[in-house]
């Protein structure tokens, strides 16, 4: 559908009155007594202008002066047409740098630190989980610790006595496959712990006070902002069972997923530059750049998703918000343009303009028309430069070629 249509529409009833002007005289006195209605209809003859056939089959109107400034007319200009391309869509997140935060281990959440919307840097507490396997590994720990500490010292014992003859080299042999054992089984007990977010401080706590701390530390893996929450104090959380207790993203660049229709997908290329619009921030422009662009046309709608990656630092974008872009894909190019009230749709889709040589007689020509900008059709057929054509009233024209005979 071409834009520009409530103008037309907007001078369909400039033309109503006009013509209601012209002939709503016919029916004054038609309640006198004699002849006055004949006489209103003979002078309303009189001063309206008529489609007039001409040799050939062409037919022109012609107006009065008086008519004649009721329009506009000018010679058609010309105009530089950028190439462009729109789509609507959507603000989303950008999916490369959101993360969902879940529990390592199953557990039930103590206490949740983070609130929605508020930033967050990579390594912050998120939530904290009374965890029982962080139990086990911690117990596990503390005995690994215990035996390697025996063995460590019966080896020592080994030793000597196998210096004073007082064991046999299979005894300390033994003693010191026990003591590689155990300390193999401490290695890996701390390697447990830090798989849990432990640092090696909390592990050497643990192991010098023999005490568990069954509280499990979730952090965030990212820096950006918290977009969700579903933790709550007291709720039991499983490694990846939706919903995740937080989503976390990095919004300092958002996607702009638009619906491009197929016909103008072959002028996209990733990596164009795009600008993008929404609606609740019309004063800005964003810079984007195209990134993916959808390998399917949805038989639907006639559409392919062309996904452009928008940088955004002080975060004005959230993802939901309606949005356009718009792209340049070609050189602009100098035509002949013609402001919108000079075009007129006609019933069978066609466009027509209104050309004249003596600003007093009038006649249709079909056009074809291309781009439309700032107010004006790109003529891609039809009158060309400097002819002159009406710039403003022309359905009024096309009314009058298509209305009836007068009596």
């Amino acid at each position: 559908m071409k834009f520009g249509s409530v103008p037309r529409v907007a001078s369909a009833v400039v033309v109503v009155l006009i013509l209601a002007g012209w002939f709503g005289f016919r029916h004054a006195g038609s309640g006198a007594p004699g002849g006055g209605a004949a006489e209103g209809a003979a002078a309303a003859t009189a001063g309206a202008s008529a489609p007039v056939a001409q040799p050939g089959g062409i037919r022109r109107v012609e107006l009065s002066a008086s008519q004649v400034r009721a329009i506009e007319i000018a010679p058609i200009g010309e105009h530089l047409f950028s190439q462009r391309r729109t789509a609507v869509g959507s603000i989303d997140f950008n999916e490369d740098r959101a993360v969902q935060v879940f529990t390592p281990y199953p557990g039930k959440i103590i206490k949740a630190y983070a609130e929605v919307g508020q930033a967050v840097v990579k390594g912050q507490t998120l939530f904290t989980v009374e965890s029982p396997d962080l139990v086990q590994a911690e117990s596990t720990l503390i005995a690994a610790t215990g035996v390697y500490e025996l063995t460590t010292a019966a080896l020592a014992r080994a030793k000597d006595l196998y210096a004073n003859q007082g064991l046999t080299l299979k005894d300390l042999q033994q003693a010191s496959s026990d003591q590689q054992t155990a300390e193999g089984a401490l290695k890996a007990g701390r390697d447990a712990l830090r798989v849990f977010g432990k640092s090696d401080s909390d592990i050497e706590a643990i192991v010098t006070h023999r005490r568990i701390d069954a509280t499990l530390t979730v952090s965030s893996p990212i820096t950006g902002r918290v977009t969700a929450r579903q933790a709550q104090p007291g709720l039991f959380v499983q490694p990846g069972n939706a919903p995740a207790p937080y989503s976390v993203a990095d919004l300092s660049t958002v996607w702009m997923v638009a619906n491009v229709t197929e016909s103008d997908v072959p002028a996209l290329r990733v990596g164009q530059q795009v600008q993008v619009k929404v609606t609740a921030l019309p004063e800005r422009d964003f810079s984007a750049r195209i990134s993916v662009i959808g390998a399917t046309v949805d038989p639907a709608t006639r559409t392919t998703q062309v996904r452009s990656e928008v940088v955004d630092p002080d975060h004005a974008l959230r993802p939901g918000m309606f949005a356009t872009f718009v792209i340049d894909t070609g050189r602009p190019a100098l035509s002949p343009a013609i402001p919108l009230e000079g075009v007129v749709r006609e019933g069978d889709g066609t466009f027509t303009v209104w050309t004249t040589t003596d600003r007093r007689r009038f006649e249709p020509r079909t056009v074809r028309l291309g781009l439309q900008q700032e107010g004006l059709d790109q003529i891609l057929e039809g009158p060309g430069t400097g002819e002159l054509v009406v710039t403003r009233g022309a359905v009024l024209l096309s009314n009058l070629l298509d209305s009836p005979p007068q009596d």
